[in-house]
């Protein structure tokens, strides 16, 4: 099941440190927005409705403590990763390689000659020569109009990488689970219990009859902008849906964590668009549908009647 979530490639690599050029600080800062600082504290993390698949060991409910820290209120946008590459000359994984995967009703025309195959088991999904972060359904495609939406086709390493030229971190599986529970105690969603409360769409998550017919207007699929639908109660957008997110998290030997679900999601085969829902990749993979965001620690508050230096 695992796979069909987030094909990957056949190898398990390990974490390698970014040996890019830094441009100053306050370049860095100025390309990446503030972060949402959070105060840490207890939660339930886990599957309280036992809804999950078990071997994503979604189970059992426990309560979990992380420190104060700071996340990204929204995924990585297509124009920050941009000007992460335009500073640094990064090239992507899914560029050394030259492929990397795309849904079959999003491949762009002019890239049907450069279709590798198709996943076994999860056919939907097209190994493409030539898709990247910036032709993400392929040759052809480009980013026009999307500089708002969360860059894909990013391996973990990829993501590591940017988070060492922001002088960030990626969040932790706890950190990611606490900020997209948003201060709701044990519920399946960022907003609640209700996928879709009064009738309303909380999250981008596929729509029609998968994976051949989407009911989305024009049949459209694929990434909307960063802040689509509500954010939850700590400010953080599309906790749920839109594109999954690389953690800091191993999975085992060689994989990393991914957590939030995408746009490919439906009750009818994935539903990982839950809050307590992970699945996991090799940090070398990359997709249409899978993205980052960043964290960093911060500082305790002082005792009152004190202050920090």
């Amino acid at each position: 099941m695992s796979g069909c979530c987030a094909p990957g490639r056949a190898c398990g690599g390990e974490t390698r440190p970014f040996t890019g050029l830094l441009p100053p600080p306050r370049a860095r800062r100025a390309a990446h927005p503030a972060l949402v600082e959070l105060p840490g504290g207890t939660f339930l993390r886990g599957d309280a409705f036992d809804e999950g698949y078990h071997a994503d060991h979604e189970g059992p409910v426990r309560e979990v403590s992380v420190a104060p820290f700071a996340i990204d209120a929204t995924a990585v946008t297509n124009a920050q990763f941009a000007a992460f590459v335009e500073a640094t000359g990064h090239r992507t994984d899914a560029e050394r390689f030259g492929s990397s995967y795309v849904f079959h009703l999003l491949l762009h025309p002019a890239a049907e000659r450069h279709v590798l195959g198709r996943v076994p088991g999860a056919p939907w999904w097209l190994g493409v020569t030539g898709a990247s972060w910036h032709a993400p359904e392929g040759p052809g495609s480009d980013l026009d109009g999307r500089a708002d939406h969360p860059v894909v086709h990013v391996s973990h390493h990829d993501a590591l990488a940017y988070c060492a030229w922001a002088g960030l971190r990626l969040p932790t599986e706890d950190e990611w689970e606490y900020a997209a529970r948003g201060g709701l105690r044990g519920a399946r969603y960022p907003w609640g219990n209700d996928f879709t409360p009064g009738g309303r769409e909380m999250c981008n998550t596929w729509r029609g009859h998968f994976p051949h017919r989407s009911d989305r207007p024009g049949g459209s699929t694929g990434t909307m902008p960063v802040t689509a639908y509500e954010p939850n109660g700590f400010g953080l957008y599309n906790t749920s849906g839109n594109v999954w997110e690389w953690v800091q998290d191993a999975h085992g030997t060689g994989e990393r964590v991914i957590r939030g679900g995408s746009y490919l999601c439906h009750a009818s085969y994935c539903n990982r668009y839950r809050v307590a829902a992970r699945s996991h990749n090799t940090p070398d993979s990359s997709t249409g549908h899978g993205g980052f965001r960043c964290a960093r620690d911060t500082e305790p508050a002082a005792p009152e009647g004190r202050t920090t230096s």
